[in-house]
């Protein structure tokens, strides 16, 4: 075997003891047992939260024996073919296998890392909100841009998508606009995207010159019914105001959006898709989840480190970088990832970016110590 593909066959052999070691492989099969035990059990449903919590859980170890055992049996595979191909000097066969191997490298990399989402609050649903900030009309356009972004990426992933507040800009895009998604992991890979966002264009809007906008992104986990958090009713203010949509399906005809404001924090929530009673729940929930995500951020520094550039939606904040021109880039300036590819990016392709701060953050390195690496 040549050295190239030995090395990848250590690389993919790495990342399976590494995903072995965090599923706890020799107890796998046994736990997936008991939880087929208790699946079984007709009483299950009599506490929905715990029985959809124990599904997820479930569900959660079956895909990481599987996504397990299909990398380790096409490494074998590939490994086998190698051999073979060796033995009968058949070099086609050869390269088919080492070109399968740099690409089975590549997911079981992709795999590694996501196995390393194993902070409090990785595995949860999340909310994410969306602020225009300085560049006016120019900033409310590319906050919706970054909205679409967002729902493009959750998309494709399969997770489920739902708007809980908006508010149109004065001539174009929007002020403002907060979602709830929902999917493994959600939380884990939307955290590393707060912060302030930088986009550099020709104006749209007829100006012919170009333009630097801002919009401020700010990601925080949805509250497990298992986690108490506790609300003093005297600490909150509750309003309810007439929605002020963009249009179309969003619009509410009634006063049935909700503001909740928590006095001892300044924190302002609000939802406006749905009737009052849903508006007045889900902003509760989502008041819980932001105490929850300051708790977090007290007591974990690698959640403080996602954060603590997040500042005004302006110079000296930025996250990210996003050039259309005069020429197309985006970067990120806390690991130096970038890609040419701007429309791909727009579209929702965004893994490359997250994978690199997740594993940032798992090196311990600071931003400023990657940035001189880089």
């Amino acid at each position: 075997m040549r050295a190239e593909a030995q090395t990848n066959v250590e690389a993919i052999e790495k990342s399976l003891a590494l995903l072995a070691q965090r599923m706890d492989r020799e107890t796998a099969q046994h736990r997936l047992e008991e939880f087929n035990a208790r699946v079984e059990d007709p009483t299950l449903w009599d506490d929905p939260a715990a029985a959809q919590k124990l599904m997820r859980d479930r569900q959660s170890l079956v895909d990481a024996m599987a996504s397990y055992d299909a990398l380790q049996r096409e490494l074998n595979d590939n490994v086998e073919l190698i051999e073979l191909g060796e033995m009968e000097d058949d070099d086609e066969v050869v390269a088919e296998a080492e070109a399968a191997l740099r690409q089975l490298k590549e997911r079981a990399a992709q795999k590694e890392l996501e196995a390393l989402l194993d902070g409090e609050a990785d595995g949860n649903d999340t909310f994410l909100e969306i602020n225009a900030g300085a560049g006016g009309t120019e900033a409310c356009d590319w906050a919706q841009m970054l909205q679409r972004m967002y729902v493009r990426w959750a998309e494709k992933r399969g997770y489920k998508v739902e708007l809980q507040s908006e508010e149109a800009g004065g001539e174009a895009g929007i002020k403002s606009a907060a979602y709830k998604i929902s999917g493994p992991n959600a939380y884990g890979w939307l955290k590393s995207e707060s912060g302030v966002h930088r986009l550099v264009r020709i104006s749209p809007f007829g100006k012919g010159t170009r333009e630097t906008s801002f919009a401020s992104v700010w990601v925080y986990p949805v509250v497990d019914d298992n986690i108490e958090i506790e609300v003093n009713p005297a600490d909150i203010r509750i309003d309810t105001f007439r929605s002020s949509g963009a249009g179309g399906q969003h619009v509410n005809t009634t006063d049935s959006a909700v503001r909740i404001t928590h006095a001892p924090t300044g924190i302002v929530v609000t939802s406006s898709e749905k009737s009052q009673h849903q508006n007045r729940d889900i902003a509760m929930k989502a008041l819980k989840s932001r105490l929850y995500q300051m708790e977090l951020d007290r007591r974990t520094a690698d959640i403080n480190a996602a954060h603590e550039a997040k500042g005004s939606a302006g110079w000296g904040n930025q996250i990210r970088s996003y050039v259309l021109q005069p020429y197309q880039m985006v970067k990120d300036l806390r690991t130096g990832e970038e890609t040419s590819d701007t429309s791909g990016v727009l579209d929702g392709d965004l893994d490359r970016f997250m994978a690199a701060t997740l594993a940032l953050d798992v090196s311990g390195k600071s931003r400023a110590e990657a940035q001189a690496e880089d």
